[in-house]
């Protein structure tokens, strides 16, 4: 029908930010994707975007024909997932936004091998810190990192997200080991910006009491993977997911302290949309992530009785 794919092409401009952004995604001219948002708005009597030589942005109108366009074109993909579940292969693209560090280091090396599985599967990751709303930017999937909001989100644990305090053994052989979390007052911390709440970090000892150390913010950094670098290079001591130093931990490279200590520990989920039928290529990339991840996952360094982990 051709209204449709007016709708559908309208949509997908919307998602993609662009008439030339669409245009690649759908392998049509930018001509074609034009006519077709054209057509639609000839049809319902209504301007649905306002162009300029810079940027588009959404009508009044045009807002609430995207929302209401966005669900029924999902309601029209479930049904499509569901034929394509009976009949077993998924197909399609996968939209799946994701954390920056998380992505980097351990969903964009698994990403060949699974889609060498699923050949007639895309994927698209979208790398984004900020808390993304998975229906109205078209997300299939989303990995997240904490805890979670109450919503109508459906999610599912991965994995645990541990985390530890660790620096270089340059830095340590400069400045000292930290003995007991107290100690840390007299090192440099580089910090996460996001993080929030007192300059301190938090721990429970062996006997399950609580302390909390307070620390000195010398530098701050909005990405664990900046800060991973500063750590290497001897700046400091962090506290940061094992997902992020783990292999260098294990290499040597860093050195994780303290770890008779308990530090903050969460955990890694993929949530998606609430829906009546999981889509076959939500299904198999969450098995797919459960069975590479594992419970511990692969990147954790093993702790020794020294309190120092390698």
């Amino acid at each position: 029908m051709e209204s449709l794919s007016d709708i559908a092409v309208f949509v997908q401009v919307v998602r993609s930010g662009s008439f030339t952004a669409a245009a690649e995604k759908l392998g049509l001219s930018k001509s074609v994707v034009s006519k077709y948002v054209t057509r639609l708005e000839d049809r319902l009597g209504a301007r649905l975007l306002n162009r300029t030589t810079r940027r588009l942005s959404l009508t009044e109108v045009g807002r609430t024909f995207f929302e209401r366009s966005q669900r029924a074109l999902g309601e029209i993909e479930e049904a499509e997932a569901e034929v394509s579940r009976l009949q077993g292969e998924p197909r399609g693209e996968l939209r799946l936004s994701c954390p920056m560090s998380f992505g980097i280091l351990h969903l964009a090396p698994l990403l060949p091998a699974f889609q060498a599985r699923h050949p007639e599967l895309a994927v698209d990751m979208v790398l984004d810190d900020r808390q993304t709303n998975l229906v109205d930017e078209g997300f299939d999937l989303a990995v997240r990192i904490g805890e979670l909001p109450d919503s109508t989100l459906v999610a599912r644990r991965l994995g645990p997200c541990r985390h530890v305090v660790c620096g270089s053994p340059k830095y340590f052989s400069r400045q000292g080991v930290p003995q007991s979390p107290e100690e840390l007052a007299d090192h440099t911390a580089l910090t996460y910006s996001y993080q929030d709440g007192p300059a301190e970090w938090r721990f429970v000892d062996g006997d399950g009491n609580y302390c909390h150390a307070a620390i000195n913010r010398r530098l701050q950094m909005n990405n664990s993977l900046a800060i991973r670098e500063a750590l290497l290079k001897g700046a400091g001591v962090t506290l940061t997911p094992t997902f992020v130093v783990g292999g260098d931990i294990k290499a040597g490279r860093l050195m994780a302290v303290l770890t008779e200590y308990k530090a903050l520990e969460v955990s890694i989920y993929a949530v998606y949309p609430q829906r009546k039928h999981l889509s076959p290529k939500v299904r198999v990339f969450i098995d797919y992530l459960l069975d590479q991840i594992n419970d511990p996952p692969y990147w954790e360094p093993r702790p020794s009785p020294d309190g120092v982990a390698g």
